[in-house]
């Protein structure tokens, strides 16, 4: 870091998401790409943004850009709610050493660096449990869950397994914010009881406001996602701005070692979280 290395080359850094503007504008993307551009500046690389849903961009466009700018890897940033790249950039992931942040991928499958999802369910029950709540409960999307191969709903039931079996609540599958689906919620909330919620979307938390239920008094709020713009909740770093290191780390040595194409077996670096405390949540100990 006194004598960093000069200038190298760019990296293509790749908006995966719906959103053109996910890059600045997204509540948790900005962490992967500041992570990004923070490890290849250290290691002499810039970084070129592109759209993945540019209507003028394929992958036979996206090559001949790379080609001309002498640009020799890609990383992947922003797949949100679906872990299949656009069938046109197979040109792409097949000539150039590609990383992909946040999910696996598949079809193709690429390598990719992400947070260690099960671990993450799994800690933030034991930090639960630790505290003294006897009946943790998950709240999850079921298309978040998928796309993670079900690593939070494993985690956490793998972690129930330590719980009397009348104090285990099955996971609430919140897949959107409708009038329904809340409905569905507070039947399960009165009929369940649970006594800390393991969540990632905020309106959840609107949810349980809405059924009168106090935090930390009445039940407690643990965040999968910690979101340093809410440091008022507990929950579970995922170091996304690491994530997004990691993934650099590991196109660079694909780079240094001229790995090309679609690999054989892809390569994961998982990252852990770490657990940061708020007053969603009261130590239940002594009740």
């Amino acid at each position: 870091r006194a004598n960093p290395p000069g200038f190298k080359s760019c990296l293509a850094i790749l908006n995966a998401n719906s959103d053109k503007n996910a890059f600045r504008a997204h509540p948790t993307i900005p962490a992967y790409v500041e992570g990004c551009r923070r490890r290849a500046n250290a290691l002499g690389y810039r970084l070129d943004e592109f759209w993945l849903h540019d209507p003028a961009l394929d992958g036979a466009r996206l090559n001949k850009i790379l080609q001309a700018r002498g640009i020799p890897g890609v990383l992947v940033v922003g797949l949100m709610r679906d872990n299949r790249l656009p069938e046109r950039f197979l040109p792409t992931w097949r000539e150039f050493p590609t990383v992909v942040t946040g999910v696996r991928t598949r079809d193709p499958a690429l390598s990719f660096s992400c947070v260690d999802h099960h671990f993450l369910a799994l800690g933030a029950f034991r930090e639960a449990v630790g505290l003294g709540y006897k009946r943790p409960a998950l709240v999850i999307d079921p298309v978040i869950d998928e796309l993670v191969d079900h690593r939070f709903s494993v985690g956490f039931q793998i972690a129930q397994q330590n719980l009397p079996a009348r104090h285990r609540i099955a996971p609430f599958p919140a897949g959107d914010d409708s009038p329904k689906c809340e409905a569905a919620f507070q039947d399960w909330l009165a009929n369940e009881r649970p006594d800390v919620l393991l969540i990632l979307y905020n309106t959840v938390r609107k949810w349980v406001a809405n059924a009168g239920l106090r935090v930390p008094r009445d039940i407690g709020i643990i965040q999968l996602e910690w979101r340093p713009d809410s440091p008022e909740v507990a929950g579970m770093n995922q170091h996304n701005d690491i994530v997004g290191e990691a993934a650099v780390d590991m196109l660079a040595g694909m780079i240094l070692n001229n790995s090309t194409g679609i690999p054989e077996s892809p390569r994961a670096s998982l990252i852990g979280p770490s657990w940061v405390d708020g007053k969603s949540i009261r130590d239940s100990r002594s009740q």
